[in-house]
């Protein structure tokens, strides 16, 4: 019995390293090829498609030149692209952040009618599809003369995320002691002193991770992007500019390649610096109760 559980321990061992080799793989591999494909003449990557190393003397800076350089320069514009995703993604987080942060404390900690309704109708409205709201955006964002705008898009995407971002909060604040509170409304803190000094610290970390998320769907989306701003190459954010980029029959595949790193990194790169802080977000929930 004891060689048996010996054999499966070993057995199992093996393939949980094999299992993360696979993912590892699987997930970095194509991540790996799309910067290795960046960096590659085009040149040299007709005359050897299926190479998965390249010397490094070979590797130019190039295409992100031709990538990020203004049209007037015969580049792509994705520098502007990159700032417009930035106002928007930024604007969206602090707008949402405002607006939730107070408004998850409020359901979760205030006693009012229809609370448990007001509760599940920020999920419930988060999951409907967003393609029944597009056209009548559409429609009132024209005749309101925001259409194609910056703050138009804004204002879609707080729209979005508000719902998402109260559940998520809201969540996280049922499970923080209520003592902790009660003491400091004793002491004769107010409800504002105590949700700026006491709730906002002790959620921190999901309150990073929400923005992050936020931000997330700030500088991916693409369909109300491809409704509102179209007609202004001015105004594209970079998912926009590299759906414009696929289409185009002389478009190269490496500069469609920089510009996929340019709309991945900046995700990657802030969540690598808020990793802990996300982590904790996260996994805190399960930690108190």
């Amino acid at each position: 019995m004891s060689s048996r559980i010996v054999i499966q321990t070993r057995t199992f061992g093996v393939l949980r390293w094999v299992v993360i080799a696979v993912l590892i793989i699987a997930t970095v591999f194509p991540f790996y090829y799309m910067l290795e494909l960046s960096f590659v003449p085009m040149q040299d990557l007709l005359l050897h498609p299926d190479r998965l190393w390249v010397p490094i003397q070979n590797l130019t800076f190039a295409t992100y030149q031709n990538v990020l350089a203004s049209t007037s320069s015969g580049g792509q514009g994705f520098a502007g692209f990159m700032v417009n995703s930035g106002i928007v993604a930024i604007a969206t987080v602090v707008v949402t952040l405002a607006v939730a942060i107070p408004a998850s404390y409020a359901v979760a900690r205030l006693k009012f009618f229809g609370q448990r309704q007001i509760s599940t109708l920020f999920l419930v409205v988060y999951l409907f599809p967003v393609i029944i709201i597009a056209i009548p955006l559409f429609v009132g964002f024209s005749a309101l003369g925001i259409r194609e705008s910056l703050v138009g898009l804004t204002i879609v995407y707080i729209a979005q995320t508000i719902p998402v971002s109260v559940h998520m909060l809201r969540s996280y604040l049922k499970t923080l002691p209520v003592s902790i509170e009660e003491a400091a409304m004793m002491d004769g803190a107010s409800r504002l002193r105590i949700l700026r000094q006491i709730t906002i610290p002790l959620a921190m970390p999901t309150i990073v991770s929400t923005g992050l998320y936020v931000f997330m769907i700030a500088w991916n989306e693409f369909l109300f992007a491809l409704l509102f701003l179209t007609a202004d190459r001015n105004l594209w954010t970079v998912s926009l500019g590299l759906s414009q980029l696929s289409n185009g029959i002389e478009v190269s595949k490496t500069v469609l390649m920089a510009g996929s790193v340019l709309l991945t990194v900046p995700i990657i790169v802030l969540y690598g610096f808020a990793e802990r802080a996300l982590t904790e977000g996260l996994t805190s929930g399960a930690d108190k109760g």
